[in-house]
């Protein structure tokens, strides 16, 4: 087995505590016996101790990567020599290597898929529409990814059901505010060895990934700007204390800019002749589609300046791309994603889901369906306890009185 890859799995999995209750049960009861599952997601530690923990629940898994450039290339070796996996990520993988890699997964013929950005989804009702007879459902981790899959669900398009894993408490308030926030910031000081404090931090889209990302570089003496298009988010974000402009104003003043909206063409054209000599620039949305690097390659002259960054230059003027627009938490050289902890309450999400779209999917029609509360909480109670953490419950009084309407106050 692949040292490095194992040592890297090893590793993660001491921290992850929710997700190896899970997978001691999982390994009692073999709830996945005979399942086929199709994965798309980041080919890391993390992953790779999800992937573990659905072999041990019976599973014959097939994965690879959502994403050219945040496969660790070594973990999916190691996940090659886990009995019941079938790994096919590579990093750096051009594009016809990406799809042929997803065409591998679905040749599996899996009935459950698990995605992060819906390549499998829009793969299999496009390209392998005779598959969809044999999905009982899936799961998808990313707002993206669900954005896109509701888009599907109104049209009628979606053949088969499928859990909004990102959409619930337990993955929003973790893994995209602290999750996205820790490690976009981590990446960017890794690869530019640049300081946050005292610069004027540009954050696109006041989401909870938005969120996040404000709140640590604030924490670390950043002057934060927020854009947004939502007046809600834009109001909420001013009350929290950040600047809000549109973005044609904030290309002036930023010196680091994140963007966040899962959204195409949010740094374009428009901004980059407006921006500072040696501005940063970089994404922690999903697709390679929100910072306009076509336009950077047609107008600018190109050069790496050092691993991971790529740098334009307009009128003289310097402009670093990190990750080449990709997810700078995954994609930069020394990326690792988010934090361990963090993600083991999301993949134990993901875990607590494919059984349960295992064992209900069939009564279900296609459409996007919210994560049980029931799951929710069951991660939140196992992590407390692994933590030493106790809390209080509803006296029967207390039950009573919230159930009822009649209790005067």
């Amino acid at each position: 087995m692949t040292n490095t890859g194992r040592k890297k799995m090893d590793w993660a999995r001491q921290y992850m505590p929710v997700l190896g209750a899970i997978r001691e049960r999982f390994e009692a009861e073999r709830p996945l016996e005979g399942v086929k599952i199709g994965m798309a997601l980041h080919v890391e530690a993390k992953t790779a101790v999800l992937v573990e923990t659905l072999a041990a629940g019976g599973a014959e898994v097939h994965i690879t990567g959502c994403n050219p450039l945040s496969t660790q290339d070594d973990v999916a070796e190691a996940l090659n020599d886990v009995a019941g996996v079938h790994c096919y990520a590579k990093r750096a993988c051009a594009v016809d290597e990406y799809y042929a890699a997803i065409d591998r997964v679905l040749d599996a013929r899996p009935t459950v898929t698990i995605d992060d950005g819906m390549d499998l989804i829009h793969r299999l009702h496009t390209e392998r529409r005779d598959l969809l007879d044999g999905i009982v459902g899936g799961c998808e981790e990313t707002t993206t990814g669900i954005h896109r899959l509701r888009s599907m669900a109104a049209d009628g398009k979606l053949a088969f059901p499928v859990i909004a894993v990102n959409d619930t408490p337990m993955k929003r308030f973790f893994d995209n505010v602290h999750g996205t926030g820790e490690s976009a910031l981590s990446s960017i000081m890794i690869t530019t060895n640049t300081l946050i404090g005292g610069k004027a931090f540009v954050v696109a889209g006041y989401g909870y990934c938005g969120r996040g990302l404000a709140r640590m570089a604030h924490g670390l003496g950043a002057r934060v700007i927020v854009t947004e298009i939502d007046s809600r988010r834009a109001l909420e974000a001013h009350m929290d204390g950040y600047s809000v402009m549109p973005m044609t104003d904030a290309a002036r003043e930023g010196d680091i800019f994140v963007t966040t909206t899962g959204n195409t063409s949010i740094l374009t054209g428009e901004h980059f002749p407006r921006m500072k000599d040696g501005v940063i620039l970089s994404n922690a949305g999903h697709f390679n589609v929100e910072i306009d690097i076509p336009w950077l390659e047609e107008h600018a002259e190109s050069k790496e300046t050092r691993d991971g960054i790529d740098t334009y230059v307009i009128n003289g003027r310097r402009i670093n791309v990190l990750a080449e627009g990709r997810l700078v938490n995954l994609a930069t050289p020394k990326g690792m994603g988010h934090p361990i902890e963090v993600m083991d309450l999301s993949f134990a999400l993901q875990a607590l889901c494919t059984e349960y779209i295992h064992t209900n999917g069939a009564s279900l029609n296609g459409g996007v369906y919210e994560v049980p509360e029931a799951i929710d909480t069951t991660v939140a109670a196992i992590k407390l306890q692994s933590l030493g953490i106790s809390i209080d419950t509803l006296t029967e009084d207390q039950c009573t009185y919230m159930n009822s309407w009649d209790i005067g106050t």
